[in-house]
């Protein structure tokens, strides 16, 4: 039975968003030098996009949200097998402000940047698997 065309149409576009993202992680941290509080952010709008684009294939709805506690519950009750790398990815929702506007926040390290944005990819990775060939960007 063919796929909705919708649904793979709206999934695919939140995974392509989100690879985006993993994209402009990449290439901010080849800058001189590298621009960790935009790999962070970036990092955590592609676990966020991956999360909603997982939601959106399976037609379920959720809020304009960067909890990612709260999507990660919402993918959980639909496949319990990702509990342990969106659990792991919660720690993300941080960057989502964290260092979107000047203040009390350093740059942060180059550890920190490069673990967050191995996790969004695992988290994109993931969740890319369980949808069909068609809605993958």
């Amino acid at each position: 039975m063919p796929h909705d065309p919708a649904r793979l149409a709206d999934a695919g576009a939140w995974f392509a968003k989100a690879a985006s993202d993993l994209r402009a992680a990449e290439h901010d941290l080849v800058a001189k030098p590298p621009l960790t509080d935009d790999v962070l952010f970036h990092a955590q709008q592609a676990a966020e996009k991956s999360m909603k684009g997982f939601l959106a294939w399976h037609d379920l709805a959720f809020r304009k949200t960067h909890d990612l506690s709260e999507l990660g519950r919402q993918c959980e009750s639909l496949d319990a097998s990702l509990e342990p790398v969106l659990k792991r990815a919660q720690s993300l929702t941080v960057f989502a402000w964290a260092f979107r506007y000047p203040g009390e926040h350093e740059q942060p390290p180059l550890d920190e940047a490069l673990t967050a944005l191995t996790l969004a990819r695992e988290v994109y990775e993931t969740l890319l698997r369980l949808l069909p060939a068609e809605a993958r960007p």
